[in-house]
Parts: structure tokens; sequence; C-alpha cells
């Protein structure tokens, strides 16, 4: 018989037990929240310690996905094939979307008329930084994105809005990858929020992924699409120093 893993003997803080019993969306809010609380570094430190920043905000989601790692919902199968085929295709989609995207609006005269047309001015991010800086800055922010980023979205997108929509008092109840058109529609308007420079494509990448949980209802498989989709999407940006994705 195999012995217990031994960091699942480490023992639960009460009140995490308590919150989770009587809060099971704060479980699933957290990580996320946590995550968009700790981006505010980003305008807060100079640009040489950007590293930094991205790092602690990395670690300290994770940090609360593990507070809460026994009240999580079933990650579901990996689907490997799947999501790294699903990964890339969606990260060539955001790409060439969002040019063509662009395109159209400047070519219909409407950049910058209304702010949901305003197109974002694009800086090169290598300017003032050293090499050191700016090459520990791509590293993390390429394992943050691929690896903490996938993480809490997916718990919180797919894990819990997605079923928090059909019914937000008792979303624990609706078996995850339940579909009604409200919560499809709804998370994929609502990523916009997140991803206001990029908000046609978002709303394009919502739909494949939601389409992917309502297939194969895995938690685990969009978490390894999401990340595919960011490690492809940063390798693309760095090799063709496109920095309207950065």
């Amino acid at each position: 018989m195999s012995e217990e893993p031994e960091l699942s003997k480490v023992p639960e803080p009460e009140w995490v037990a308590r919150l989770a019993k009587s809060r099971p969306d704060v479980v699933l809010m957290a990580p996320f929240m946590v995550y968009l609380v700790l981006l505010v570094l980003n305008s807060r430190v100079p640009a040489n310690y950007m590293p930094v920043a991205i790092v602690i905000r990395g670690i300290g989601a994770l940090a609360v996905v593990w507070l809460f790692r026994r009240h999580l919902p079933p990650m579901g199968e990996s689907h490997w094939p799947l999501a790294i085929v699903v990964g890339v295709l969606v990260a060539a989609g955001w790409v060439a979307g969002q040019h063509l995207f662009n395109t159209a609006v400047e070519q219909a005269g409407l950049s910058g008329k209304w702010y949901i047309f305003k197109l974002r001015e694009i800086d090169d991010p290598r300017v003032g930084l050293s090499a050191f800086s700016w090459r520990s800055q791509v590293l993390m922010r390429i394992a943050v994105a691929s690896i903490t980023v996938p993480i809490v979205e997916e718990i919180f997108w797919r894990g819990f809005l997605l079923r928090a929509l059909i019914n937000w008092d008792h979303f624990e109840k609706i078996p995850l990858g339940t579909f009604t058109w409200f919560s499809f529609l709804g998370t994929s308007l609502l990523s916009t929020l997140e991803h206001p420079d990029n908000w046609a494509v978002s709303i394009l990448c919502w739909f494949a992924y939601n389409g992917l949980m309502y297939w194969k209802k895995s938690i685990g498989c969009l978490i390894i699409t999401h990340g595919v989709t960011n490690l492809v999407l940063y390798l693309y940006v760095i090799a063709a120093s496109d920095w309207l994705f950065w």
C-alpha cells in the first residue's frame, strides 16, 4: 500500500474549512481576485523591477489555490492532444483576429471615435531596460501566463462563473459543463472587461473555451488549453516583436 503523500497531510486551518463550507463561491473567486489585486504592482514598481512584481502575483495567486486545494471542484481528464491543438489554434486566431479587426477599424475610419474602437498605442517594452531585466521579465511573464493565469482563470471562469450565471446562490449544485445560452454568452461578454484592448477576439476566444468545456466537462483540459494558448502567444510576440499583444 502506498503511503499518503506528505503534502496531503498538511493540516488545514479551521477558518479555511469554515469559509469553504459557508462561501464556496469565495474558494473559486479568491485566486483570480488576488491575482488581479497584485496586478496593480505593475504600475507601482520601476520598470527594471517588473520581474519581481510578476513573480509576486504569480506565486501569490497560486498560494491561494493551494490554500483552498481541498475544496476545489474535480479537475477532470487532461485530454492533452486535444488541449494542445485547441490552444495553438486559439493563439493563432487571437493574433490573426486582432490584426484583422484593427485593419477593419482603421479602414472604416472608426479608430478613436469611440472608446470601444480605440486602438492601443504600441510601445516597445524593451526601451529603457537592462538586458538582464528584460530577459528576466520575459521568462517570468511567460511562466506566470502559462501556469498561474490558466489555473486561476479557469477555476474562476469555467469552474465558477459559467455555473453561477445559471444559479448564483447554488452554483455548486450545477454540474460542470452545463450549458445555457445566458451563461455561455454572459461569460464571453464579461471577458471583454479583462481584455479591453482585445475585446473582439476575447469574445471569440471565450466561445472556444466555453465550447470545449461543454464538450469535455473538464477544468483540467481547459487549464492546459489556456496555458498552451498563452505560451504560444508569448513565444510569437517575442519571435516577431509584435508588441501589440505584450
